[in-house]
């Protein structure tokens, strides 16, 4: 934790997903595919592709249970800072190994908690192109099951409030994988673990994207 701040709760989780199920519903049209396939409980890591300003909001107000998201810590200024630490969101300094991220991040794990990540670190293409070592190294230490999510939004210029927001009433598909698990929790954490797992993750990332285009005959990218 950082100083003068406490654990990320899951009741301030679950405000920001009744935060999220209202912005959804009123500025756009979710369909929303597999979610089924989340854990009803226990540890769970929602892998997310990152292509829209407002993915940690779309996918806080689809998914079955609250989600504790890493949120780079430019976020958290001003009063969004009160406001998302009370959502149970976590703040993360990407410039070097941020221990009290990490820290509240396993706590959220080991309490049976959801912890949402966009592995790609930054919002670019969605296309789990380039991952993170980070969501290898919190899946293969807590153990936790990974569920990729998909998130395509609408292509439709008209009716957009700024670049990279989906156009107003348009539809976003949201797409929940199959859970997959990176490691149990028990082996080491080398260099070379952690390298291996994030290409094997990659993989299961990639593939479920591919199917979730398919599925709904959408692209990821907002074009």
């Amino acid at each position: 934790m950082t100083e003068g701040s406490t654990a990320p709760s899951e009741r301030g989780a679950a405000v920001g997903r009744g935060i999220g199920v209202g912005l959804m519903n009123g500025l756009w049209k979710p369909r929303v595919l597999g979610a089924w396939r989340v854990p009803a409980s226990g540890p769970v890591i929602l892998a997310v592709n990152h292509s829209h300003m407002i993915d940690g909001p779309m996918v806080m107000g689809t998914a079955p249970r609250p989600v504790h998201f890493l949120i780079k810590k430019e976020a958290f200024v001003g009063p969004l800072d009160p406001f998302l630490r009370g959502i149970g969101q976590v703040r993360v300094d990407r410039t070097g190994a941020d221990r009290a991220a990490i820290t509240d991040a396993l706590g959220v794990l080991a309490d049976g908690g959801v912890l949402g990540i966009f592995p790609e670190g930054t919002r670019g293409e969605g296309d789990f192109a380039a991952l993170r070592a980070g969501l290898a190294y919190f899946a293969v230490r807590s153990g936790a099951p990974i569920v990729p999510v998909a998130v395509l939004g609408s292509t439709d210029r008209a009716g957009r409030l700024v670049p990279g927001l989906p156009a107003l009433r348009g539809r976003i598909d949201l797409v929940f994988g199959d859970a997959f698990r990176a490691g149990d929790g028990s082996g080491p954490r080398t260099r070379k673990v952690l390298d291996e797992a994030t290409v094997r993750i990659q993989d299961r990332l990639t593939a479920h994207l591919a199917n979730a285009r398919r599925l709904t005959g959408r692209s990821a990218t907002l074009e």
